[in-house]
């Protein structure tokens, strides 16, 4: 069957990444799951030669990938203090108050709109995860169980529900259906109503070698240009950007009706906009010379985990991200080069990865066993995690993280 662009419909020919087999990043297996069969799928990105959208095929329906999820995005401290000042920023410059309603798509476990309504901002919660929504759901968060799309949007504005200010942060790479998505999102805005949306920026992935964040849940992965693109498709106006740090950089986008005229184009649009075209994202062929950039990461990181395991270290990892499942699997690490890793959530501790079946512990396990080494998967965390860890340089320990480049400190 053919392959087609889910934006545009242009069939897709020129790879952007392939790396090979996968499993699903979030399928964790239990103990008494071990000698089952595992299913792995073709972990391969495309580009788009018309509107340049880079994308995987959709492998396995979203129902599969996110009706249970792993990922709960409270235990990261830095993030929850990212949520905070988030919260705090949009109430003062789009003034929100009780008479108001936030609404968040994939709004995962309250850990964003608890902070609206901390502050009497009536809010409302979609996420299709239901052990991730019935943690919201304990805080008191009103939250729907349900995928995101025209025909939720369609009973939502039926019911008259519609949003001061819509929320779509880090779920647009997750959505297959965009248009749907999209015009669904226009469906329940209101008049002078707001959209923000944060996402990855293709453009770091590519500057900086971030090839682990694709894994079979990001189904797209976005410059600006498109996402403009993409908005002004469904009658919406992207407005403003902003750069931002997280997820080894991200845009935030902020969008309205295309009829608002409330509204004008920040310069940053434009100027992002340039900045990308000036780094070649306009052009295929940037696009088709990042799959060798991948195949040096991995060489690269393969060579210094064997030297370290040649002079009788011991490397532990810190983290069970997605990105790190992607990294493991691609680059070929099990537990002959990683002994185990760790992590705060209790969902992932006495599971082991997907693919590589490196059992995952609790923290304590680093203090317990004193590696030489910690690997530390999730590297966009590093500052946190490494100021977490200050125990490990009591016996000499040192951190490594392997994004863009292998690095020890």
């Amino acid at each position: 069957m053919e392959k087609k662009c889910r934006f545009c419909g242009t069939p897709l020919k020129h790879t952007f990444a392939d790396l090979g087999l996968s499993p699903l990043a979030n399928c964790f297996i239990r103990e008494a799951d071990l000698n089952k069969k595992e299913y792995f799928y073709p972990l391969h990105a495309y580009v788009c030669e018309q509107c340049l959208l880079v994308q995987l095929e959709e492998i396995e329906a979203p129902e599969r990938i996110f009706s249970e999820y792993a990922y709960f995005s409270s235990y990261s401290a830095s993030w929850l203090d990212h949520a905070r000042r988030y919260a705090a920023a949009m109430i003062r410059r789009f003034p929100l108050d009780k008479q108001s309603l936030v609404v968040e798509i994939a709004s995962n476990d309250g850990y964003l709109l608890q902070y609206f309504q901390a502050d009497g901002v009536p809010v409302l919660g979609i996420e299709p995860a239901a052990n991730v929504a019935e943690v919201a759901a304990a805080k008191g968060i009103l939250t729907l169980v349900r995928f995101f799309g025209t025909k939720l949007a369609a009973e939502l504005a039926a019911q008259g529900i519609a949003a001061d200010l819509l929320i779509g942060n880090n779920v647009l790479a997750h959505v297959p259906e965009l248009n749907d998505f999209v015009a669904g999102m226009k469906m329940i805005l209101k008049p002078h109503g707001l959209i923000t949306m944060e996402f990855p920026h293709l453009l770091k992935l590519m500057q900086f070698n971030q090839f682990d964040t694709i894994y079979h849940e990001h189904f797209s992965y976005f410059t600006l240009r498109f996402v403009q693109n993409l908005l002004a498709a469904h009658g919406l106006k992207l407005f403003d950007a902003e750069e931002l740090p997280t997820h080894g950089g991200s845009l935030r986008v902020f969008a309205c009706h295309q009829e608002d005229a409330l509204r004008t184009v920040s310069h940053s649009v434009p100027d992002l906009c340039r900045q990308e075209e000036e780094q070649g994202l306009a052009s295929l062929e940037t696009y088709r010379n990042f799959d060798e950039k991948i195949k040096k990461v991995k060489r690269d990181l393969l060579t210094f985990l064997i030297q370290i395991k040649e002079q009788d270290k011991t490397i532990a990892g810190y983290g069970a991200p997605a990105k790190g499942n992607t990294l493991l699997n691609y680059c070929g690490v099990r537990t002959d080069l990683l002994d185990y890793t760790v992590d705060r959530n209790p969902y992932k501790q006495g599971t082991y990865l997907p693919g590589t079946r490196i059992p995952v512990f609790s923290p304590e396990r680093i203090g317990a066993t004193r590696p030489d080494y910690v690997f530390i998967l999730p590297w966009n965390l590093k500052t946190e995690i490494a100021a977490q860890l200050q125990e490990i340089r009591s016996w000499g320990g040192k951190f490594i993280v392997p994004i863009p480049e292998v690095q020890v400190f």
